[in-house]
């Protein structure tokens, strides 16, 4: 009986996390392509935000690309290429557990695993602002804009043709 109560408990708690942290713009994105421009800043002990960077993310299902911190990254979902195209690198790698702080395409696939530590500043159709509690003096602003959702076109967009590199690019495979 004891356990029974711990397994209610615990899935109430889970259940009310879950729902208090819909946000439209990012339910919206299940089962399409979303795009949309991003900026990102992060706060220490309550300190304004400093902008780190911002760039565009295109995200269909586990598949991402992001253009942003003067690099590209694209991943199908088991295979990650980042490209410094100033540099003339490349680095693959097999796709493992990513960073909301590297990748804010998580933000759109996963933002529910955030629970309470997620909060909306602000949002329309086609835009939305909100921190992200990462610990416990460490926040993470991301404001989106020009949210655009498409049907799923597939994942070529989202793999890399190594040949399709020039000559000149020195290739790091850590795969």
């Amino acid at each position: 009986m004891k356990h029974l109560l711990s397994m209610t408990a615990a899935l109430l708690l889970g259940l009310t996390a879950w729902s208090q942290t819909r946000i439209p713009q990012l339910d919206r994105a299940a089962g399409k392509r979303v795009t949309f421009h991003y900026s990102y800043s992060l706060s220490r002990e309550g300190a304004d935000f400093s902008p780190v960077t911002e760039g565009r993310v295109v995200v269909e299902d586990n598949a991402y690309c992001i253009d942003g911190l003067e690099m590209e990254v694209i991943s199908d979902g088991s295979v990650r290429w980042t490209l410094d195209r100033q540099a003339r690198e490349a680095v693959v790698e097999a796709q493992e557990q990513d960073d909301i702080m590297v990748n804010p395409a998580l933000l759109v696939r996963n933002y529910q695993r955030y629970g309470k530590r997620i909060h909306v500043r602000n949002g329309t159709d086609t835009t939305l602002d909100v921190v992200v509690d990462l610990d416990e003096d460490l926040r993470a602003r991301f404001v989106l804009s020009d949210i655009y959702y498409t049907e799923p076109q597939g994942k070529s967009d989202f793999s890399l043709d190594e040949k399709s590199l020039s000559g000149d690019y020195v290739v790091t495979d850590l795969r």
